[in-house]
């Protein structure tokens, strides 16, 4: 029987792609999709071709009164947290591809779904390469004692860190060597500049975030060491390509437990 989706976010930059994805996926039933500014319309229709069968609804309560087995939600970071609450309480399992939650967030919706027996998947980026960049910068720093991450996104992006720089940064500060750089309390001049925590003492992690013009989504892990340095790096091109398949893959997934994992490597294997 097919995975029964719904696509919060359907009309947005991943959503387009997943649609027909989904379509193409004999192992997956688009049910119904969320999209404020065409709830009422088709979802085919409402993307510019053929009508699809598939209604759009204005928030993801009123989409869940369509059975379905698994909420994908690329939509905004004010609203992600309340939409995937709803998902969890309704003992629909979700797959997270929107950023802006910390881990208390996830450590909430945890509980929640534990509760109401769903499981959960969120990466800050479910490109393959991105997922990569976070397993590879996890491997150096067993070697390697300072790192620091370089955020880079377009200059209209909304929060930051990225999803992807938030969720390299709060993985890092759990397995990093303790840090040889001064203490943030000992900086003078402009401490900001420093960047932002993640973790706590010797093992935080700094987060630089740039946004600028040209820039869709980088991710930098800078290690440095006596008289070397390592740089590894991922840069998103302008198509939202890159992250259907892990998408996917992690909707086909995470029906598999209860609870939130986070990063697509929980399923990459």
């Amino acid at each position: 029987m097919p995975i029964r989706i719904i696509l919060s976010g359907a009309t947005g930059w991943v959503g387009r792609a997943l649609v027909p994805a989904l379509a193409n996926s004999p192992d997956f039933e688009l049910v119904a999709g969320v999209s404020r500014t065409h709830a009422g319309r088709d979802l085919g229709e409402a993307l510019g071709g053929a009508a699809s069968g598939v209604p759009v609804f204005a928030s993801v309560e009123d989409a869940l009164r369509i059975p379905a087995d698994v909420m994908i939600d690329y939509t905004k970071p004010g609203v992600v947290k309340a939409n995937v609450l709803a998902a969890v309480e309704a003992g629909v399992h979700v797959v997270v591809g929107t950023s802006g939650l910390g881990a208390q967030d996830y450590a909430d919706i945890d509980v929640v779904a534990r509760a109401h027996k769903a499981g959960v998947l969120a990466a800050g980026n479910f490109s393959i390469t991105a997922t990569l960049l976070k397993r590879f910068t996890l491997e150096a720093a067993k070697y390697v004692a300072d790192v620091e991450i370089i955020d880079y996104a377009s200059a209209s992006k909304i929060d930051a860190p990225s999803g992807t720089g938030r969720e390299l940064a709060e993985a890092l500060a759990n397995v990093r060597l303790p840090a040889t750089s001064r203490p943030f309390d000992e900086v003078v001049g402009v401490p900001e500049t420093r960047g932002g925590a993640f973790g706590d003492g010797a093992r935080e992690v700094r987060v630089h975030a740039l946004r600028l013009p040209s820039f869709v989504l980088a991710v930098e892990s800078v290690f440095g060491a006596p008289d070397e340095r390592l740089t590894i790096r991922h840069d998103a091109g302008s198509s939202a390509a890159p992250y259907v398949a892990g998408t996917l893959l992690a909707a086909r997934k995470v029906q598999g437990w209860t609870g939130v994992q986070r990063g697509l490597d929980a399923v990459l294997d």
